[in-house]
């Protein structure tokens, strides 16, 4: 794990660099938030919004090489761009352009992961909502973890941004299922 933080703090530094608006998401976010385990990649959300997407894209692979060939293309048509780092760390990036994806990263705060090594990561609310929208049963898992370990978690917001994802997907069901598991979850917590 101690490689994944460094990498993560390197890529940090060069977004920061660059002036560029992101936030870690996923399993370094979850090591926050929610139960530790290990992860083997980096994944983020960069505020590039719609149209602007090549600016940053280019930039990213002239200092990190791709995973799949013909990288920058499947970048601007599914809006994920897949590097390595040179130890080949996987980083995967979410061009973000929705309302959501820029709140969350303005909500995004810095943590410690290592000694001096801090991470800006999005927060146990957005990461409730990536995980929710993503809907695979690990995510769930890592929802569970999340509700256990943090008492105060604003679910009026969480319901303000995931609903209109989850409608955008056709799966608005994953509203229910999300509602079901934190009522179990906290009937069992008292």
């Amino acid at each position: 794990m101690k490689n994944i933080f460094e990498e993560a703090y390197v890529l940090q530094e060069f977004l920061v660099k660059k002036k560029f608006d992101f936030c870690f998401i996923g399993g370094l976010a979850l090591q926050r938030w929610g139960d530790l385990r290990t992860t083997n990649d980096i994944d983020l959300t960069l505020l590039t919004g719609f149209k602007n997407e090549e600016r940053f894209i280019d930039a990213l692979l002239e200092e990190y090489e791709g995973r799949i060939p013909s990288v920058r293309e499947t970048a601007l048509t599914a809006r994920v761009l897949l590097l390595k780092t040179k130890s080949g760390v996987g980083i995967d990036i979410a061009l973000g352009g929705l309302p959501f994806e820029e709140s969350s990263i303005k909500r995004s705060s810095q943590s410690e992961y290592l000694p001096g090594i801090f991470l800006r990561t999005c927060s146990a609310e957005d990461l409730i909502i990536h995980k929710a929208f993503a809907s695979r049963r690990k995510d769930w898992l890592d929802i569970e973890g999340i509700i256990l370990r943090q008492k105060n978690i604003d679910w009026e917001y969480i319901e303000k941004q995931l609903k209109p994802l989850l409608d955008l997907k056709e799966e608005p069901e994953n509203w229910d299922t999300l509602l079901q598991l934190q009522n179990s979850l906290l009937k069992t917590s008292k």
